[in-house]
């Protein structure tokens, strides 16, 4: 299995979310919570039934159900180590699908996802094709696994140095400013047979830290 690399990178910010407060106690908590959710998300298959715990768990919507709102068009292309990593060759038709899931009307991820039809059953690519129900819960009875090949931190809410006893920023009397994602996944799924049969990239939204 590859090694996972959470690697914490700086990225601009977007705007400021409401519900957090630039405090030191804060930015403590809100990268708590992002760590929490990365490890949620590390230890388990299905990135939807994590998210849909999440959301539960956080009382984001009641009931907590996870909705795959497709993207339509400007479909991306496979990344270029995509074949590989997917096990197939130059003529192989490979799908794309884009997705945001929502708990309620909160938007929690950006799902880009390649998959290969031909390892599916008919049922799966009709219902890929014709539906909005999330990836995960599609391909369920492949009893899939997943395999992390990133975990990025996009947003830290303390400074790097902090863990070494780097000051923290003093409160601004502001909310927390947070970009619009804050941690991103890049994983493959396999069939019990440890055939890879989807990549994904999943860029989770600030509202994972939405506070209700």
């Amino acid at each position: 299995m590859a090694c996972v690399a959470l690697t914490l990178l700086v990225a601009p910010v977007a705007s400021a979310r409401g519900g957090w407060p630039d405090t030191p106690l804060a930015r403590t908590q809100a990268l708590a919570e992002l760590q929490t959710l990365n490890a949620e998300l590390l230890s388990h298959p299905s990135a939807t039934l994590t998210l849909e715990r999440w959301c539960s768990a956080h009382h984001l919507a009641a009931p907590a159900k996870i909705v795959a709102h497709r993207v339509q068009g400007g479909d991306k292309p496979l990344p270029p180590d995509g074949r590989t990593l997917l096990g197939i060759g130059a003529g192989e038709s490979v799908r794309y699908r884009r997705v945001q899931l929502a708990c309620g009307d909160t938007v929690l991820s950006d799902a880009d996802n390649w998959y290969v039809p031909s390892r599916l059953t008919a049922a799966m690519n009709r219902q890929l094709d014709t539906t909005d129900v999330p990836f995960g819960k599609v391909v369920q009875p492949l009893h899939f696994r997943r395999q992390t090949l990133s975990a990025e931190l996009l947003w830290s809410p303390l400074p790097q140095g902090w863990d070494s006893g780097a000051a923290l920023p003093p409160a601004s009397g502001q909310p927390l400013a947070i970009p619009s994602h804050v941690l991103q996944h890049r994983a493959l799924l396999y069939t019990q047979n440890n055939q890879p049969f989807s990549l994904v990239v999943e860029s989770y939204t600030a509202s994972v830290l939405v506070r209700p």
